[in-house]
């Protein structure tokens, strides 16, 4: 399995570098593109799931 390289757009993203996974930029899990469902466009950031958006924002 390898990291992909994505540009998150509003309500999808474009493959950049093919892989399996990304990165979880609070958790550092790594997220299945197939199960990535949260991100932010401005931040160009994916999360993997409302918890770790939450403690971002809240950290923030």
């Amino acid at each position: 399995m390898r990291e992909a390289k994505l540009r998150y757009k509003q309500g999808y993203f474009e493959i950049i570098s093919e892989g399996d996974y990304v990165i979880c930029a609070v958790s550092k899990k790594k997220i299945l593109i197939k199960d990535l469902r949260y991100w932010n466009v401005d931040l160009q950031e994916a999360y993997f799931s409302p918890l770790e958006i939450d403690l971002k924002f809240k950290n923030d």
